[in-house]
């Protein structure tokens, strides 16, 4: 790892805005397979518990089978808000607080806009977007009364540059790229102790990526590397694998950065 994160992956939530979590109950939606799986090992792994959400509960207990006794599964339909309400409620009073929450539940349904309807969209939209906002809701509920949590949302240039056929996806994707911008806007001054920020893990070999892509579990030890840093100098960030993505400067602030000889630097996990 990097000079930047020295001190900053060690200690409990007690130790400060720049400690690292080590300890309480990690929650990682579309935990079923994929990129989502790997999280919930990977996190297993480093002595969080973990509770994986997803809708396949025979798929859930494979995720279990390799990540050991600390996972829980949690059988769930990230668009069904009701559900996931009663879902965290019942996590929490069986396993005590969500410390990190990362919202990786996604679907890609690779859909022509001529061959969608209002219907398939809005499904797509349901889990993509409205999952994360269910979680990250349901999430924030025990974390503002203790002004300590984690967000990670796993996210895409989709909305960048959308490929053809993924309307929808780019859509439901971007517009979650908004909310995280909006959740800082709203708790980033009043809850500095929970950190929110956007990770885009590459084009990975999964069911929703490419065939010669990079293997999930990489890039899961990235992903489980940022979930677990907890800095408040992270809220509001975006991150593209192992490297921080820097906000543009527009021409004064360049100018006043060459004068002041001050050099923003990217951090890496």
């Amino acid at each position: 790892m990097s000079g930047d994160l020295t001190g900053g992956l060690t200690g409990g939530l007690t130790g400060g805005l720049a400690g690292g979590l080590t300890g309480g109950l990690a929650v990682v939606t579309g935990a079923s397979a994929g990129l989502g799986r790997a999280l919930a090992v990977e996190l297993a792994a480093r002595g969080m518990r973990v509770a994986g959400l997803a809708r396949r509960a025979d798929a859930l207990e494979e995720t279990a089978a390799l990540a050991g006794a600390g996972f829980v599964a949690v059988p769930v339909d990230v668009a069904d808000a009701v559900a996931v309400r009663a879902a965290f409620a019942g996590l929490v009073t069986a396993q005590g607080p969500v410390r990190v929450l990362v919202n990786n539940a996604a679907v890609y349904p690779r859909r022509d806009i001529l061959d969608e309807t209002t219907e398939s969209f809005a499904q797509t939209l349901a889990i993509n977007l409205g999952g994360t906002l269910a979680c990250t809701l349901a999430a924030l509920k025990g974390m503002v009364e203790t002004g300590q949590g984690r967000i990670l949302n796993v996210a895409t240039f989709a909305d960048v540059a959308p490929l053809p056929a993924s309307s929808a996806y780019a859509v439901s994707k971007g517009a979650a790229r908004v909310l995280t911008r909006a959740l800082v806007a709203d708790l980033g001054d009043r809850f500095p102790g929970i950190v929110i920020s956007d990770w885009m893990p590459g084009m990975l070999a999964t069911g929703m990526g490419i065939a010669d892509g990079l293997d999930p579990a990489v890039a899961a030890r990235w992903g489980a590397t940022l979930a677990l840093w907890h800095d408040a100098t992270l809220n509001g960030t975006v991150w593209e694998m192992d490297q921080e993505i820097l906000p543009p400067r527009g021409i004064k602030g360049r100018i006043a950065d060459r004068l002041l000889g001050r050099r923003r630097k990217a951090r890496r996990l």
